[in-house]
């Protein structure tokens, strides 16, 4: 007897779609069964190499920032020290390292700056350690500030809606690296006198507060739309004829539905603050020497170029793999999560 399926492959020529489920090996299926969505993101993610493999570049960026001191202590040296003076017979009458490769050596592993002479390798550990600090404090501000305007517009609605909305549509139309080079100076000015030395710690608050200030509205109406569409949704309704609060349906309800998009945009938010940081160092409006810097050190190497290649090789190098793996660690994050999405 001929089956439907078989009937239906006859008429037309073509044969009928493949069920799905078919595909799954039975014992597969039978271990995916019980899962939470948490467990099933983390098996996609674990097969996915590129994303592992990025992953570990990153918390490998991370451990030399937190562990800058430890490293430097056990590699013996600092990033303070002028060894222009402290040994003058490595470096030439115009301040240049005379070994090879910028004064590499046994005892130098990465040389010398030209100039000053500071210790490259633990100029770039800790040049590491302040631009992720940075960035990662801007990124946690930009997703919290994100997070409360954006769920409130979309939940809330009316009133507070169109005045967030509108807040989000001036913010946008600021040209971002425009304003960081404008404001950094102003911002700085309201904490210290101009004539005055500017403390780092003032610095690295100031560039975090003009980085958050336009930040955090690309996020903030990524999560108004997607509370906007939750906020239609049966178990949203079911849990207002219950009588829950509004925070608590936020809380309970609401955020826990937005893990995906905000863990995504945050991947992709804070390598844009890491090259945003570094370009206001490289101007001159953001950390400057003596303190260590991803950004000032590109500013050093743009002067010291046609005497010491070398020295630009090192941190350039660090950011261009840096920025590539949490590009990608965002994708596959991304795609873990929605293994529908096609990359």
């Amino acid at each position: 007897m001929t089956s439907p399926s078989q009937a239906e492959a006859d008429s037309s020529g073509t044969p009928p779609p493949l069920d799905p489920l078919a595909k799954i090996d039975p014992a597969e299926a039978q271990e995916l069964t019980g899962r939470s969505p948490g467990q099933l993101m983390w098996r996609r993610f674990r097969r996915d190499r590129a994303g592992m493999v990025s992953a570990y570049v990153v918390l490998f960026f991370f451990a030399v920032g937190l562990l800058a001191p430890v490293i430097s202590k056990l590699y013996g040296k600092d990033p303070y020290t002028v060894w222009a003076d402290e040994r003058m017979e490595l470096f030439d009458s115009a301040g240049t390292p005379i070994g090879p490769n910028g004064g590499m050596s046994s005892e130098f592993w990465f040389g010398l700056e030209p100039g000053n002479g500071y210790d490259v390798f633990t100029k770039l550990l800790y040049g590491i350690r302040t631009s992720l600090m940075i960035s990662l404090a801007v990124t946690l501000a930009t997703v919290l500030t994100g997070i409360l305007l954006g769920v409130a517009a979309g939940y809330l609605g009316g009133r507070t809606d169109y005045w967030i909305g509108r807040l989000i549509d001036l913010l946008l139309a600021f040209p971002a690296q425009l304003f960081f080079i404008a404001s950094m100076p102003v911002v700085v000015s309201l904490f210290v006198d101009p004539q005055d030395e500017t403390p780092t710690y003032v610095r690295v608050v100031a560039l975090i507060a003009v980085q958050w200030f336009l930040g955090w509205m690309g996020l903030a109406r990524l999560l108004r739309g997607t509370t906007l569409t939750l906020r239609e949704r049966e178990f949203i309704e079911a849990a207002k004829v219950s009588g829950a609060s509004p925070w608590r349906i936020i809380r309970k309800e609401i955020l826990p539905n937005l893990v995906t998009p905000i863990l995504v945009q945050g991947t992709f938010m804070l390598p844009n603050f890491v090259t945003a940081e570094a370009g206001l160092s490289f101007l001159g409006v953001g950390v400057v020497e003596p303190t260590p810097d991803w950004g000032a050190m590109f500013a050093k190497a743009a002067s010291v170029y046609e005497v010491d290649l070398t020295y630009m090789f090192f941190p350039g190098i660090a950011m261009i793999v840096f920025i590539v793996a949490f590009n990608l660690l965002g994708d596959s994050v991304r795609d873990a999560f929605d293994p529908k999405a096609a990359r």
